[in-house]
C-alpha cells in the first residue's frame, strides 16, 4: 500500500505521523510505505506570525526543520507537486519524478493574493508572511498617532484574524502610552463585525469598551497608497494613516492550473474528507471547501479522522470515524488575556469572558504545537 501525502504543513504532517504509528507494523513487514512531497524543508508556526508582527516573538522561532518532525519512516522529499494525474493515481514534481499511490493526501494549503486588491500591497501591512510581519512591525515602531484602519479582504485563513489584530492594536498603542492620539477603526465585510453571530455579539462590546470605531458591509475594492484612502465595493471610502490588511486568500496555484477546485478548494466530502469523485484522494487543511474555519485546529482534527480512516482500511478495509466540523480557536484578546471559541457543524461557539490563564495557555501552546504537529498532543 503506497500512501502518499502532498504538503508538509500543519494537516500533511499530523497525517503522516499519526498513520505512521498506526500503521508501523504494516510499514515494518513492506506492507505499507509512506511517503510526504513538501515544497519546505522548514515547517513554519504560522500563528506565531501575528506575535512577530507586535515583537513578542522573533522570526527564528517560528521554524523548525520538517524531517525533525516526521517519524523515521516516513520518507520525505522536498520535491512540490507540479500535476496531478488522478485517473492515472500518480503524480509529478517539479524536480522531474513521478510517484505513484495507492491512497493520496492533498494538504498543500493556501496563499495570500493581495494583488487582487489594487493597490493592497502597496499600501497595506499585513503579518501573513514573515517579511510581511516584520514590516508591519516596523510599521508600528514608527507610527506616532493618527489612524489605524483594519480592512478585511475574502476569503481568508484564521477568521478570528481581524479581531485578534484590532485587540492587540488597542494593546500595543497603550503600552506605548499614545492610544489617545491613535483612532483605530476596523472595516468588515458583511452586516456585523465577524462572520460567526456569537463571535460578533460577544466582540462588539469589547471594541465599545476599547473605543475601537466599526463599519460593517465594507468590501475591499481599491486602495490609494498615495492618498491614503480605501475604497469599497459599496461606493463608500476611509482614509487611513496606517493601514493593516487581512489579505484574501486562495488556495495553491498547482490546485487552480489544473482546475480541481474553484479558488484552489477542492470539493470534499465534510464527514469522509476524500475529494469527491475521487475515492482514494484525501483533502485535509485549507485545501479542502468545508464550510469551517481554515485554521491549524481544523486541520489538527480532520487529520486525526482522515488517518484513523486510512489506517483502518489498510487493516479491515473500511474507514471508521467522520469528521464533525470541530475546529477550537484561541482568541488573544490583547498582551495578558484571551478567551476560546469551539465549535463543530451542529453547535455555533460560546465564548466565555477573556481571562490571563487563557493567555497563558494559548502563549504555552506556542511552544507545545511542535509535539503536536508531531501527532503527540
Amino acid at each position: 500500500m503506497r500512501i502518499l501525502i502532498v504538503g508538509g504543513g500543519t494537516g500533511g504532517t499530523i497525517v503522516a505521523n499519526n498513520l505512521a504509528r498506526r500503521l508501523a507494523g504494516e510499514i515494518r513487514h513492506g506492507g505499507v510505505r509512506i511517503t510526504m512531497l513538501s515544497a519546505s524543508d522548514r515547517h513554519m508556526y504560522q500563528p506565531g506570525l501575528l506575535y512577530v508582527a507586535f515583537g513578542q516573538m522573533m522570526p527564528d522561532e517560528l521554524y523548525r526543520k520538517q524531517q525533525s518532525l516526521l517519524e523515521s519512516s516516513i520518507e520525505l522529499h522536498i520535491d512540490p507537486v507540479e500535476e496531478f494525474l488522478l485517473d492515472q493515481k500518480r503524480v509529478k514534481t517539479a524536480g522531474g519524478h513521478t510517484h505513484e499511490y495507492d491512497i493520496l493526501v492533498i494538504a498543500t494549503g493556501s496563499r495570500i493574493v493581495p494583488e487582487e486588491i489594487p493597490g493592497l500591497a502597496e499600501g497595506g501591512e499585513t503579518f501573513y508572511s514573515e517579511a510581511g510581519a516584520v514590516k508591519m512591525f516596523k510599521a508600528l515602531r514608527a507610527f506616532q498617532e493618527g489612524t489605524v484602519a483594519v480592512v478585511v479582504g475574502v476569503p481568508h485563513k484564521c477568521p478570528i484574524a481581524p479581531i485578534e489584530v484590532t485587540f492587540a492594536l488597542h494593546d500595543y498603542f497603550t503600552s506605548r502610552g499614545i492610544r489617545d492620539k491613535v483612532e483605530i477603526k476596523y472595516h468588515y465585510p458583511i452586516g456585523r463585525i465577524h462572520t460567526i453571530e456569537n463571535v460578533a455579539k460577544w466582540a462588539l462590546p469589547e471594541f465599545e469598551r476599547m473605543g475601537i470605531r466599526y463599519e460593517t458591509l465594507f468590501n475591499l475594492k481599491e486602495v490609494d497608497a498615495k492618498k491614503q484612502i480605501v475604497y469599497s465595493e459599496e461606493g463608500t471610502e476611509t482614509g487611513y494613516d496606517l493601514l493593516v490588511a487581512i489579505p484574501p486568500h486562495r488556495g495553491m496555484e498547482v490546485i487552480e492550473r489544473q482546475s480541481l477546485g474553484t479558488g484552489g478548494w477542492i470539493p470534499t466530502d465534510r464527514r469522509q474528507l476524500k475529494m469527491e469523485g475521487h475515492d482514494d484522494v484525501y483533502v485535509v487543511g485549507d485545501t479542502t471547501n468545508l464550510p469551517v474555519s481554515k485554521t491549524g485546529s481544523a486541520a489538527h482534527f480532520e487529520a486525526e479522522v482522515i488517518a484513523q480512516n486510512i489506517a483502518s482500511e489498510v487493516k479491515i478495509g473500511a474507514p471508521v470515524c467522520e469528521y464533525d466540523g470541530k475546529v477550537y480557536c484561541f482568541i488573544e484578546t490583547g498582551y495578558d488575556s484571551a478567551t476560546y471559541a469551539m465549535f463543530n457543524y451542529e453547535n455555533p461557539p460560546e465564548l466565555k469572558a477573556p481571562n490571563k490563564a487563557m493567555h497563558w495557555f494559548k502563549t504555552s501552546y506556542n511552544k507545545m504545537y511542535w509535539t503536536s504537529v508531531r501527532g503527540l498532543l
